[in-house]
């Protein structure tokens, strides 16, 4: 209905959803003004106005609170040892709190399904002399490897992506990866071309303030999530899972294209091999992963709004090895074929029933109750041994160089090692089972 304002020619006051015929029903207004009341009767009272058709039976003041602002990237060095233009990390930055707990206390907890594994930290494995001389070796051996990688890598995701592709790493493994190909890009093709670095979380799925955040800068169709390798492709599942139920825009569609240097079981859309290669920075926490932590994601912490949090460990900058793996990798860049001329061939797609059969396998083969224990490949395996309380570690008789640091840590732990020839991977890792049989 429709009301002139006594004293103000031409003026109108709009009530909608109710008509003059309504008379007789009970209205309660809702407004953000606390001097609205419902005894008012001043000619210029919403109240008064309305009282004249209605009866106002209460009037609710609600306080006017404005949207909390968007979370901003982090970059560093105030957070992380990166440079700034190298990543902006799409987390919430939570170094002031104690989330660091030991490895025995977590197993049990994320095993039986208390506690969830973002909710806390491991306490970061401070190598030995011996285990960093294992690294260096590593590094040594494999830099070239992963410079070509990346130029392969590089050429598939422009073929898919586009000239300017934007650059999003699942923090924290694909970060090291996501920097070396946003530098390919500007040496090799003359583009600085973004690179965010977001959470994603097994589980729980991904950081979805960040993906928002990701998609207000870029069209959908250049976004590209880079990891560093795959294992089972649980993190895969997660991610398309994520994407999938994922509330966009009216009009938006994403692809949830994941490019990593190695995917064995290819679970992968876009990789540079199938082989179960080691890619260097597994071999290290946050010292080859710009001083980051790994993601987290606690109620306690992270609130409606915010990005997924990390911490920023400045206290072990002299131990901190991520530029070296950086200038080591690029080293070689100028010695690494780049792609062959004429168009690349398209990527086989994912086989994730193909995977699965090979996992379920390794499951039977191993004794192993659950797919959550068992960890396949060289990096899965790495992370095991630094992270979780380890059963055992299986490798291939003919696998030497490759798994030198997972020997050596095995040995610093008491881990058993055992040869497994017949199965697809380098390594496996298997986590001490805490559950009932």
């Amino acid at each position: 209905m429709r009301m002139d304002v006594a004293g103000e020619e031409g003026a109108l006051r709009f009530a909608y959803n109710l008509a003059a015929s309504d008379a007789g029903v009970r209205v309660a207004i809702v407004c953000h003004d606390e001097t609205v009341s419902p005894d008012g009767d001043g000619p210029e009272d919403l109240p008064a106005r309305l009282g004249e058709w209605f009866r106002v039976i209460d009037v609710l003041a609600t306080p006017l609170t404005a949207p909390a602002p968007a979370p901003l990237p982090l970059t560093g060095p105030e957070f992380s040892s990166y440079a700034a233009e190298d990543v902006s990390w799409l987390l919430s930055d939570l170094s002031s709190h104690a989330l660091e707990r030991p490895r025995e206390e977590r197993e049990g907890p994320i095993q039986d399904g208390t506690r969830h594994y973002s909710e806390s930290l491991p306490i970061e494995y401070e190598p030995t002399a011996q285990y960093l001389d294992a690294y260096e070796r590593a590094l040594e051996r494999g830099a070239e490897s992963v410079a070509a990688g990346i130029a392969a890598l590089g050429a598939r995701i422009e073929r898919r992506h586009g000239p300017a592709p934007v650059l999003v790493s699942l923090a924290r493994a694909g970060v090291p990866i996501g920097v070396l190909l946003r530098r390919w890009f500007l040496r090799e093709r003359g583009r600085s071309v973004p690179h965010l670095a977001l959470s994603i979380v097994r589980g729980r799925g991904i950081d979805a303030v960040a993906l928002d955040h990701v998609l207000a800068l870029a069209p959908p169709e250049s976004i590209v999530f880079v990891d560093g390798w795959t294992g089972k492709g649980v993190i895969a599942d997660t991610l398309r899972t994520a994407v999938a139920a994922h509330r966009f825009a009216p009009g938006v569609w994403l692809r949830p294209s994941l490019a990593v240097l190695s995917d064995p079981l290819g679970v992968a859309d876009l990789r540079a091999t199938r082989d179960d290669v080691l890619v260097p920075s597994a071999c290290l926490n946050s010292t080859v992963s710009g001083l980051v932590s790994r993601t987290v994601l606690s109620s306690d912490l992270i609130r409606p709004g915010m990005f997924h949090g990390a911490k920023f460990y400045r206290h072990l900058a002299a131990a901190d090895r991520s530029a070296q793996f950086l200038a080591a990798v690029e080293a070689h860049s100028g010695t690494v074929p780049g792609p062959p001329p004429g168009p690349l061939p398209e990527p086989e797609p994912p086989q994730p029933a193909r995977a699965a059969a090979e996992i379920d396998a390794l499951l039977l083969r191993h004794g192993v109750r659950h797919r959550d224990l068992l960890k396949p490949g060289i990096g899965e395996t790495t992370r095991v041994l630094l992270r979780r309380v380890p059963r055992g570690i299986v490798v291939r008789s003919d696998a030497a160089g490759e798994v030198e640091h997972l020997r050596v840590l095995a040995a610093d732990r008491g881990v058993p090692v055992t040869v497994d020839d017949e199965m697809p991977f380098v390594a496996l890792g298997i986590i001490e089972d805490r559950g009932a049989s």
